[in-house]
């Protein structure tokens, strides 16, 4: 007789190993999987028991290091997730133990790994009876790999164990208000009367922060293009900008399309945007968002170019403003996206670090005279960011930084630093640029 929601765990447990094994993207694999899931409580749970392994990957090991007389033979990997889920759904979701413990024991025997079950209902009753082990290493108790653990105690001594915590935490849902359909205030009754909480930050000025999570497709106003999901600080970036209706614009990397929505909102005739990016696929999502948004015209230009191969695209007229919302860590993201703490690699950041500065070096060259950049990263590390910026000050002449207040974070070199939870928001770097006429 099957185990109800034995199955379950059994799919989480080859997402899971898809994600740590072979080095998938989890949000990649959960759009390939969920859509198969008839029921929403069954795609919720999937879903929860992913992000919850992965955001305490390193304590779960811990624990079967020192409960498991040697460890699993690599045959046994999906065993290995399982387990790891096993005390995902114990520790931190609070799962009811025997319904939690019966189904991932079973899912054994879904895996082809009968002879397992006993072994995975034993250690799942310990942790019902005992309490985890704890470790005295920072990298296991929050759960981080050590090289980005150094990193947030170099870049961020007094605050490193915020970042580690708050990369632990699930991100609030925060919508942006599609200013060229509806008022914020306009909006915000018909949220209410859908009966979902909502809380309203004073900047920006068209952001909501959802009391609770919920599927986007259900909101009000949503399939009329009303209301999109964007993280604020991902907003703040446009606003850095403070663009003119008129503005010439150009969004180096503009996928997934959050803020090139948010500028073709604001353009107007004879203004213009165009819209780059190098993956057709990502740059097809940005249609998408356009076309959902009802925000395509003639004003509004998407093109898959390398936005750093300025002479494959620029037709020589230089532009007002500039958005170069570069290829980062993305360490800033970490609650939405925690396969990135397993993904990435230390030896990633110099190469990162040098296609920020190729892209810094083109695009200033195409922009006008009088004109501003905005730099900007979802990356928490000093290397992208604030050495970043000021590298390139110290061999661009005509480059001068201007100012943002706190709105934007707490200063770091040239430019505002958020880091990942301050007012609900992720991590976050901008830093605005002007280009100073010389000679």
């Amino acid at each position: 007789m099957s185990v109800p929601g034995a199955a379950l765990r059994a799919q989480a447990a080859r997402v899971l190993a898809a994600v740590l094994v072979d080095g998938r993207s989890l949000k990649t694999l959960l759009a390939e999987v969920l859509p198969g899931i008839a029921e929403v409580r069954d795609r919720a749970l999937l879903e929860a028991i992913c992000f919850s392994v992965l955001r305490h990957r390193r304590r779960y090991e811990f624990t079967l290091s020192q409960w498991l007389a040697k460890p699993l033979p690599a045959r046994d990997t999906a065993v290995q997730m399982l387990l790891l889920s096993g005390l995902a759904q114990l520790d931190v979701m609070k799962l009811p133990a025997h319904a939690a413990v019966a189904a991932t024991a079973e899912a054994a025997r879904l895996l082809d790994r009968a002879p397992l079950v006993g072994l995975v209902n034993a250690l799942l009753r310990r942790a019902i009876r005992e309490a985890l082990p704890e470790s005295e290493h920072d990298a296991v108790r929050y759960s981080h790999p050590e090289w980005l653990l150094q990193c947030f105690r170099e870049d961020w001594p007094d605050d490193a164990v915020a970042i580690l915590a708050a990369n632990n935490r699930a991100a609030p849902v925060w919508l942006r208000v599609n200013s060229a359909q509806i008022a914020r205030d306009e909006y915000v009754p018909r949220l209410t009367a859908a009966g979902y909480g909502a809380t309203l930050p004073d900047f920006p000025a068209q952001a909501i922060r959802l009391d609770a999570p919920g599927a986007p497709q259900n909101l009000p106003g949503w399939r009329e293009g009303e209301v999109t999901v964007q993280d604020a600080a991902a907003q703040l970036a446009v606003e850095a900008l403070a663009l003119r209706e008129t503005d010439i614009v150009l969004d180096a990397c503009a996928a997934p399309g959050g803020k090139a929505a948010q500028m073709a909102e604001i353009i107007i005739a004879p203004g213009r945007l165009l819209a780059l990016d190098t993956d057709p696929r990502r740059l097809a999502h940005v249609r998408q968002t356009l076309a959902r948004l009802a925000l395509e015209s003639p004003r509004v230009e998407c093109r898959v170019a390398d936005a750093a191969d300025t002479a494959a695209w620029w037709d020589g007229v230089a532009f007002d403003a500039i958005l170069v919302d570069a290829p980062c860590s993305a360490t800033g993201i970490i609650r939405r996206q925690p396969d990135i703490k397993w993904h990435r690699r230390a030896e990633d950041i110099p190469a990162l670090v040098a296609l920020q500065a190729r892209l810094l070096d083109a695009l200033w060259r195409v922009l006008a005279p009088g004109g501003r950049l905005l730099y900007a990263t979802c990356s928490v590390l000093k290397d992208e960011n604030e050495r970043q910026v000021a590298a390139f000050l110290a061999h661009t002449p005509d480059a001068m930084p201007l100012s943002l207040d706190a709105r934007y974070g707490r200063e770091s070199g040239a430019g505002r630093q958020r880091l990942p939870g301050e007012d609900g928001m992720d991590g976050f770097y901008y830093a605005l640029l002007g280009k100073q006429a010389l000679g």
